[in-house]
């Protein structure tokens, strides 16, 4: 299924998402006379396809399953993954922040399992592109299978390289590094964004912060943001409602930047 597949029922080919009511979610591709097997019964996909979205359906033991259309959140947090992923509520904030959409090349340094590699390739379109580079060939094979299973790879060039050694792009919309030193691949940064372009980062504690932000000085970057986002979940309960015992707080610190000819702000310094 196409992740911009909205057509009331489901068709043969399509993603689906089989959502028990209260279990976890199942993630199958509909094929004609395949069978969705769990320990809560079996359902012919035969009964699936050609359903609408929301329909419920019980399996063969009585077990109801609600089908439903996957979510870009959904598919990002159950994707298969060796390494920590970026937050729905992170990736959020980045594509608005960065300015992701229709048309746009953003150059990805740390392609990782994927996740954020998904959002940009759904959010740039067919006409688009995202260029993602990890030195690691274990961890691109996995974000390929992922990208491939939301048949959304054909949006992703992904690239075999380290950061140091720079990028070979150029006049690209936007740069986000995934890295755990940023700091130290900003004038590759510059050398691949166009003037205007748009910058982001994430990394975990205050001093890399510190850092990305002197290294983005030197290079003449400005407009200059720093971010943590928190998420509070409710318990959706009607007469008695109130927060979840946990909550998403910390997982990063964010960073944006716009690429300028000069920092404006040097204008001001010790005046």
């Amino acid at each position: 299924m196409s992740m911009n597949n909205y057509d009331a029922i489901s068709k043969a080919g399509d993603l689906v998402q089989m959502s028990g009511v209260r279990h976890k979610s199942h993630f199958i591709r509909l094929k004609p006379g395949a069978v969705f097997q769990t320990h809560r019964g079996e359902i012919n996909h035969d009964d699936l396809i050609g359903k609408p979205w929301g329909l419920k359906i019980l399996s063969h033991t009585g077990h109801p399953f609600f089908l439903m259309r996957p979510g870009l959140a959904e598919l990002i947090t159950e994707i298969k993954r060796n390494t920590q992923i970026i937050y729905p509520k992170d990736i959020g904030y980045i594509i608005v922040r960065m300015g992701i959409g229709p048309g746009v090349h953003v150059l990805e340094a740390g392609t990782g399992s994927g996740a954020l590699t998904t959002a940009f390739a759904f959010f740039v379109g067919d006409s688009g592109k995202v260029t993602s580079y990890d030195n690691r060939e274990q961890m691109q094979n996995l974000a390929r299978k992922n990208l491939e299973r939301v048949d959304l790879l054909s949006n992703v060039v992904l690239k075999s390289g380290d950061a140091g050694d720079g990028f070979e792009e150029r006049d690209v919309d936007a740069v986000f590094l995934d890295l755990p030193n940023p700091y130290d691949y900003i004038p590759q940064v510059k050398a691949s964004l166009k003037l205007g372009g748009f910058f982001g980062t994430i990394v975990p504690t205050t001093n890399q912060v510190s850092r990305i932000l002197a290294a983005l000085r030197a290079q003449s970057f400005s407009y200059v943001e720093v971010c943590e986002l928190m998420l509070r979940f409710y318990k959706p309960e009607w007469d008695r409602l109130r927060p979840t015992d946990r909550m998403v707080a910390h997982t990063g610190y964010l960073v944006f930047a716009r690429s300028v000819f000069e920092n404006p702000e040097d204008d001001f310094v010790d005046q």
